[in-house]
C-alpha cells in the first residue's frame, strides 16, 4: 500500500502547532492594546499591560514557593481584580485553580481544601469567618493570602502571614511562563454544588477553557472592546468562562463585588455596559429596583441569562427597560452555556404566546459543543422530536468537562454510552431545539446556584419531631426557584414551620434553607415512595 503523503510527510513542528490555551488571549492584548482599559473596581483601573504583568507577578510569587504542575490554588474572592488575575496566573504554573463558592458553609469549603488537596488559599477579608472554621475542620494547611480590597475595605480578620499585594510585589512582571505541553492539561477545578452527599470536582482543560471563549464572543455577539459587568460570580463555572474571554477581544472588565440595582445601574450607565451574565434574579434586582436607584440608559444592554427561562412579562420588562435578553442552558461540567436559543427572526412577527412558546426553549449547540441529543437513558435511544417525549438530555463535545476528580465511577456513569448524561429531562422539537421539562435528582436552582433536595431534606429529618419529609422547588419571582418543605410530623409532636427553618439555617447554607414549610400527609406510592410530582404541583400553587 502507498504511504499517504498527507499523513507521513507532514509533522507537527513547534512552527505550525501549538496547545491551545485562553493564557494566550491576555498574552497578545497586552501586546496588541497595552493601553486599553482592561479592568475597572471602583476608581481603580488597570490597562492591560498592567493585568498581565500584575498575573505574571502573581505566577512568579506562585512559581517561587513551589506551585507548579497539577497543584491547586484555591481562591475565596468576590469579582474583585485578585480573581481575574489568577485565572492567568495560576495557570500560568502549570497550577489548577479552584475557585470557591462564597456562599458555601465551612463543612463544605473544609471538605472542598481537602478533596482538591490545595497548596495555596487566596481569601478576601469578607469571608474570614466561614474561612477560619473551615480551615479548622480540614486537613490541609494551605498557604494562605489574605486579600484587603483597597475600593472596599472590609473588617475580617486577617488569616494568612501575607497580604496579597505584598505576596505578588514579590514576583517577577516578566516571568517566563509557558503554554501547556498539551491542551488536555488541567486549568480549573469546580465543585458542583452536590445532588448527594459530598460535592464533585469538576474539571476543565486549556483546550475547552480555549474554545469556550471563541464560542462566547459568538453567541452572544461580544464583538471588539465589549464592556462587560460581572454580575455572575466568576467562582461559578470560572465566570463561565468570561475571565479568559474578555481578553480575547480586548474587553473591559467591570467589576462588582455585590450584585446590587443602584451598582448594577450606577455601572451600566457610567461605563456604558454592553453585556452582563446572570440568574433571573439579577433580571427581577433590575427590574424591582425603586426609582431612585433607577437610571435611563441611552444603549442597548446584552442580558445573557441561564436557569429557567424567563417569563414573557419579565422579558418585555427587560426590553423596555433597554435590555436585549438571550437565553443559554449548561452546566458545570459544560464550562458554563453550552446551548443557546438562537433566535429567528420570523419568531418576532409570532402571536406573543406562540413566541413565549419559542423563548422558553433552552435551544441548539453553541459552536463548540459537537452535538446535542435527548435520549431514553436506558436505551440512548434518541426521542422522537414531536416536542412530547420526554427523555435526558445528552452532550458531546470539547467543551465538556475531562472528568470528576477522584471519582472514576462517577466519571464512568456520566459518560455512559459516549455521550454526557446531564441529568436534566426535556423534549425535541422537529427543528432540532431542546426543551427543558424537568430535572432529574430535583435539583432546584435559586439565584443561580444549585441545592440538592435531598440535602436539605436529610437535615430536616434530624429534627425530632420530623417524621417525613419531601423538599421541591416553588416558582419565586426573585430567586427563579426556592426550596418548598412539605413535612409530616411525628404523632404526640409539635414543631411550627418558623421553628423548622430556623433548624436548617442552623445546619445549612442560608441559600440551602427551605422558605415555605407545608404540614402535610405526603402522598405516596403503594411501595411507600413519595410522589413529587405532585407535591410540585401544590408547591407551585401555594
Amino acid at each position: 500500500m502507498t504511504a499517504n503523503p498527507y499523513e507521513t510527510d507532514l509533522d507537527k513542528t513547534a512552527a505550525n502547532y501549538q496547545p491551545l490555551s485562553p493564557l494566550t488571549f491576555l498574552d497578545r492584548a497586552a501586546k496588541v492594546f497595552p493601553d486599553h482599559c482592561a479592568i475597572i473596581h471602583g476608581s481603580q483601573r488597570i490597562d492591560y499591560a498592567e493585568f498581565y504583568k500584575r498575573s505574571r507577578r502573581l505566577a512568579s510569587a506562585l512559581a517561587a514557593y513551589g506551585i507548579g504542575k497539577g497543584d491547586t490554588v484555591s481562591v475565596m474572592l468576590s469579582n474583585t481584580p485578585p480573581m481575574l488575575e489568577a485565572h492567568y496566573g495560576v495557570p500560568m504554573t502549570g497550577g489548577i485553580l479552584n475557585s470557591l463558592n462564597t456562599r458555601l458553609d465551612a463543612a463544605a469549603l473544609a471538605f472542598i481544601l481537602d478533596h482538591a488537596e490545595a497548596k495555596v488559599l487566596i481569601t478576601d477579608r469578607e469571608f474570614a469567618p466561614a474561612v477560619k472554621e473551615a480551615l479548622s475542620l480540614c486537613e490541609a494547611s494551605p498557604l494562605v493570602i489574605d486579600y484587603d480590597d483597597p475600593q472596599f475595605p472590609q473588617t475580617g480578620e486577617h488569616l494568612g502571614d501575607i497580604e496579597y499585594e505584598d505576596f505578588i510585589a514579590g514576583g517577577d512582571e516578566n516571568y517566563a511562563w509557558s503554554l501547556p505541553d498539551d491542551e488536555w492539561q488541567s486549568i480549573s477545578l469546580n465543585y458542583t454544588s452536590g445532588t448527594t452527599g459530598n460535592p464533585k470536582g469538576v474539571v476543565y482543560h486549556h483546550r475547552g477553557a480555549y474554545l469556550m471563549g471563541q464560542t462566547n464572543t459568538v453567541s452572544v455577539e461580544l464583538g471588539r472592546h465589549p464592556v462587560y459587568l460581572w454580575t455572575l460570580p466568576m467562582f461559578h463555572c470560572n465566570g463561565w468562562c468570561y475571565p479568559w474571554t474578555l481578553s480575547m477581544v480586548a474587553g473591559t472588565h467591570v467589576c462588582l463585588r455585590w450584585v446590587r440595582a443602584d451598582a448594577i445601574y450606577k455601572a451600566l450607565a457610567d461605563h456604558k455596559v454592553s453585556h452582563l451574565c446572570g440568574a433571573p434574579i439579577v433580571m427581577s434586582t433590575i427590574l424591582n429596583a425603586p426609582a431612585d436607584e433607577r437610571c435611563e440608559l441611552s444603549h442597548r444592554v446584552r442580558f445573557v441569562t441561564a436557569a429557567a427561562p424567563p417569563p414573557e412579562a419579565v422579558l418585555a420588562g427587560m426590553a423596555d427597560a433597554g435590555f436585549d435578553v438571550v437565553h443559554v442552558y449548561g452546566l458545570t461540567e459544560s464550562y458554563g452555556p453550552a446551548v443557546v436559543n438562537e433566535w429567528r427572526a420570523e419568531w418576532d412577527e409570532l402571536p406573543p404566546d406562540e413566541r413565549a412558546s419559542f423563548k422558553a426553549r433552552q435551544g441548539v449547540t453553541t459552536p463548540s459543543l459537537e452535538d446535542i441529543a435527548i435520549c431514553d437513558p436506558e436505551t440512548m435511544q434518541p426521542v422522537p422530536r414531536d416536542g412530547e417525549t420526554i427523555g435526558e438530555v445528552m452532550l458531546r463535545g470539547n467543551i465538556v468537562m475531562k472528568g470528576y476528580l477522584k471519582n472514576p465511577s462517577a466519571t464512568k456513569e456520566a459518560f455512559g454510552g459516549g455521550w454526557f448524561h446531564t441529568g436534566d429531562l426535556g423534549v425535541w422539537h422537529a427543528d432540532g431545539y431542546i426543551q427543558l421539562k424537568d430535572r432529574s435528582k430535583d435539583i432546584i436552582i435559586s439565584g443561580g446556584e444549585n441545592i440538592s433536595s435531598i440535602e436539605v431534606e436529610d437535615t430536616l429529618y434530624k429534627h425530632p419531631a420530623v417524621q417525613a419529609v419531601a423538599v421541591v422547588a416553588k416558582p419565586d419571582d426573585k430567586w427563579g426557584e426556592t426550596p418548598c418543605a412539605f413535612v409530616e410530623l411525628k404523632p404526640g409532636t409539635e414543631a411550627t414551620a418558623e421553628e423548622l427553618i430556623e433548624f436548617a439555617r442552623a445546619n445549612l447554607a442560608r441559600f440551602k434553607c427551605p422558605r415555605h414549610v407545608v404540614f402535610a400527609e405526603l402522598p405516596k406510592t403503594s411501595t411507600g415512595k413519595i410522589q413529587k410530582f405532585k407535591l410540585r404541583t401544590i408547591a407551585s400553587g401555594t
